[in-house]
């Protein structure tokens, strides 16, 4: 049995994660998308809520498992004996910059962290967690972007912590 892990912060998972997500899950017996904590991020939803949105996203898909941890990627991958490689999706060029350092990285704590590249969709290249993160705090539509089964819940989360965070900087300015 092959098992992957699929890592990223997923705030919030997108359709251009859920193409990876779903794209991978058809190559190995098992996917575990495994939400990380990268301390030079600041995040819009806790880690239990982007577990849940991640289940609420995949509940289609019967292979995929979620999990989350607070450490190192290639320190995940020992603590799970199952798992073959690491999947990693890319949009453009500069992903891969990142994510050819990140592989080498990995490989270089854990010899037996493989690294497979999974080129995103045409239609998803562009779309970003943090993409979709300004676009809906501005009230923009982000549909397109997200699960339809929770674009809702996500559009009414960050619109309302930037409508609360702007009437914080309007009463600051007074």
């Amino acid at each position: 049995m092959k098992t992957a892990i699929y890592p990223g912060s997923f705030d919030p998972v997108t359709n251009g994660h859920l193409d990876i997500i779903t794209r991978a899950s058809k190559m190995f017996d098992k996917l575990i998308v495994v939400v990380l904590i990268n301390p030079f991020k600041s995040f819009a939803f806790t880690i239990p809520e982007r577990c849940e949105l991640l289940r609420r996203a995949t509940a289609h898909l019967p292979n995929v498992e979620i999990a989350s941890y607070n450490g190192l990627l290639a320190d995940y991958f020992n603590t799970r004996e199952d798992v073959d490689v690491i999947v990693k999706g890319l949009r453009a060029t500069t992903d891969f910059e990142s994510e050819f350092q990140q592989a080498h990285t990995n490989k270089d704590l854990n010899p037996k962290a493989e690294t497979v590249f999974i080129p995103a969709s045409q239609n998803t290249t562009f779309i970003s967690s943090s993409m979709v993160k300004q676009v809906a705090m501005f009230g923009g539509d982000v549909s397109k972007y997200l699960p339809e089964c929770i674009h809702e819940e996500i559009k009414q989360k960050l619109n309302s912590e930037f409508t609360a965070a702007r009437k914080a900087a309007q009463k600051n300015d007074q």
